[in-house]
């Protein structure tokens, strides 16, 4: 493959130093070799490096999982009291925390399976809230909540501990943002 993108480049780097010819006429059969093989060898290197950009999957770390359960994990978890009044409308604002809870906190081929439950869980939430049913969305959200252990973030104050270290730490702007100070 590197030996494919050093010719893909010299010949690239050959034809943008090429002397310029005049041409009456320019159609796609009118081409000078020149040229051909330029946008062949600028094609030949753009197809090189676009197998290494598929594989770029993101982080797939402890800390992000846990960045993930955390940031949404309490969106949802802030949910409880509008699912209680059945407030249909606070909870279908919060979806996108859903879709990225799903989405983060199962990362990887040996999540799939609670990825799945997760999502049938997210599913049973929106059907209640499209058939406009409490005790359905109750009951579905308990139970999303039940299956993927979702816990809010304490409170924590500057006199009983730290919530967090740093200013990069998720918690900075939550409820649980405390440093504590002598």
């Amino acid at each position: 493959k590197f030996s494919l993108v050093v010719c893909a480049l010299a010949a690239g780097s050959a034809a943008a130093f090429a002397p310029a010819t005049q041409s009456s006429t320019s159609t796609a059969l009118n081409m000078e070799r020149r040229d051909v093989f330029g946008s062949i060898g600028v094609a030949a290197a753009g197809l090189a490096f676009a197998p290494a950009l598929a594989l770029a999957d993101g982080s797939t770390s402890k800390t992000t999982v846990q960045r993930s359960r955390g940031i949404y994990g309490d969106r949802i978890a802030s949910l409880a009291g509008a699912v209680a009044k059945g407030d249909f409308a606070a909870v279908s604002e919060e979806k996108n925390a859903f879709i990225l809870f799903n989405s983060g906190a199962y990362i990887g081929a040996k999540n799939k399976p609670k990825k799945a439950i997760a999502i049938e869980g997210t599913n049973a939430i929106f059907a209640a809230i499209r058939s406009q049913d409490k005790a359905a969305l109750k009951s579905a959200y308990d139970s999303y909540i039940k299956a993927n252990d979702i816990t809010g973030f304490p409170d924590i104050d500057n006199n009983g501990g730290q919530g967090y270290s740093n200013d990069f730490d998720f918690k900075v702007k939550t409820k649980s943002a405390a440093i504590y100070q002598r």
